[in-house]
C-alpha cells in the first residue's frame, strides 16, 4: 500500500484559507500541503512563512496548470465565494478531487451542476462544513442519541456577533453573485446542522434584514424550517447582536439542553495553535451546557472539538476507504433552503424548498 502522503493544493489565503484550512491540512497524517495560491503579497508573503515547503502560484490556472509536476491530490477552493463554481469546475474538468469551503456556490442550481460534473468524472467532492465538528453540536448530537431529551418539539440555534459598523469585506456586497450576508455565511452552517439533526425541510419562513446603516445585503437574519418529521427548527444568524443569546437551546418532551457561547477551534487557530496540541477543542467545566426539566439542572460536559476529523475522513475517502466526510448533496440541499429564505422573506410567506 502507497503510504506516500495525498498532495492539496489550497486556492485562497484569507482568514478561510490561512486560519482553517492550511492548519488543518498541514497537520492531518497521510496530507501534505503542496501549493497555495494567493495573488496578494502579504499573503504570500504569509503562507511562505507559515509553510514554507509549499509552491506559491499568484492564480488558480498556474497552480493547475503544474498540478501533474506536483503530483496534485486534492485541490481546496477557499478563496471568495463567488469563484467557488468556475474554481471547482476548473479542477474537476482537471481531474482533480475537490473540497470547496461553504457554501458551495451561490444558488442550487449551480451546486447541482457541480455535483452532477463530479459524479460524470467519477471524482470526490465534498464541502467544509467544520461546524459539524464543533464540540457543542457534537454533544447535542450525543444527547439526541442517547434519548435523554426526549422527542425534540424545537431546536434552537443561534450564530450571533456584535459588529455594529461595515467593514467593507466582501461579504457585505449586494451582489447576489456574491452570496454575502449572514444567511449564506452564517446560516449556511445553522441549516446543514438542522437538517443533519432532523432531516428534510418541508416549509420554510424567514426574516432578512439590513440593520447597518448602508448594508448592501442581509446583516440580521431569523429562519425558521418545519422539518418532514414535525420538529421545529428556530434560527439566528446576525452580526448586530449586542447580547448574544444562547448557541443552542434544545426543548424535548423530558427536558431542555442549553448551552451559550460558541466553539473555542477558530478563536484557537487563529491564534496560531493546531489540532496536534494535547488538550485540542476541549472546554472548561465552566463553560459546559446544562440538562434542565423545570428546577432540576445537571451540568453536560461539552464534547472536545474536533475539526481534524474532516480532514481525516477526507484523506481515508481519497484512499477509498470511507464517504466523504460531507456529501455535496448535503450542500445543495442547504442552498435549497437558503433560496427558500430568500423567497420567504419577499413574500412574508412560508415556503416549500
Amino acid at each position: 500500500m502507497d503510504s506516500s502522503p495525498l498532495n492539496v493544493g489550497l486556492v485562497g489565503y484569507g482568514i478561510a484559507g490561512a486560519v482553517f484550512h492550511a492548519p488543518l491540512i498541514s497537520t492531518t497524517p497521510g496530507l501534505r500541503l503542496a501549493a497555495v495560491v494567493t495573488a496578494d503579497p502579504e499573503r504570500r508573503a504569509r503562507a511562505s512563512r507559515e509553510h514554507p515547503r509549499a509552491a506559491l502560484f499568484a492564480d488558480a490556472d498556474a497552480l493547475l496548470a503544474a498540478a501533474p509536476e506536483l503530483g496534485l491530490d486534492l485541490l481546496v477552493v477557499a478563496s471568495p465565494n463567488r469563484t467557488h463554481v468556475p474554481l471547482a469546475t476548473a479542477a474537476l474538468e482537471a481531474g482533480l478531487p475537490v473540497v470547496v469551503d461553504k457554501p458551495l456556490a451561490a444558488t442550487a442550481a449551480e451546486g447541482e451542476r457541480l455535483v452532477a460534473l463530479a459524479r460524470e468524472r467519477g471524482l470526490l467532492l465534498s464541502v467544509f462544513q467544520n461546524r459539524r465538528w464543533d464540540g457543542d453540536f457534537r454533544t447535542v448530537r450525543q444527547l439526541l442519541d442517547s434519548g435523554r431529551l426526549g422527542r425534540v418539539n424545537r431546536f434552537e440555534s443561534r450564530f450571533e456577533r456584535w459588529r455594529p459598523e461595515l467593514t467593507g469585506a466582501w461579504r457585505e456586497s449586494g451582489d447576489p453573485a456574491a452570496a454575502g450576508g449572514v444567511l449564506y455565511d452564517l446560516g449556511a452552517h445553522l441549516v446543514d446542522q438542522a437538517l443533519l439533526l432532523f432531516g428534510p425541510a418541508e416549509r420554510v419562513y424567514a426574516e432578512l434584514d439590513a440593520r447597518r446603516t448602508g448594508a448592501a445585503t442581509d446583516d440580521d437574519s431569523f429562519v425558521a424550517l418545519t422539518h418532514a418529521d414535525g420538529t421545529r427548527s428556530h434560527l439566528w444568524m446576525s452580526a448586530t447582536a449586542g447580547d448574544l443569546g444562547p448557541r443552542f437551546r434544545v426543548l424535548g418532551s423530558r427536558g431542555a439542553y442549553v448551552v451559550h457561547g460558541l466553539d473555542g477551534q477558530e478563536d484557537a487557530l487563529r491564534a496560531g495553535r493546531t489540532p496536534a496540541e494535547p488538550g485540542w477543542g476541549a472546554l472548561p467545566p465552566e463553560q459546559w451546557g446544562s440538562l434542565r426539566a423545570g428546577d432540576a439542572a445537571e451540568a453536560v460536559p461539552t464534547l472536545p472539538g474536533s475539526y481534524q476529523e474532516y480532514y481525516a475522513g477526507l484523506a481515508e475517502a481519497l484512499h477509498g476507504r470511507g464517504p466523504a466526510p460531507v456529501d455535496a448533496g448535503d450542500a445543495v440541499a442547504v442552498l435549497r433552503v437558503l433560496e427558500a429564505a430568500q423567497r420567504s422573506s419577499r413574500t412574508g410567506e412560508v415556503v416549500a424548498p
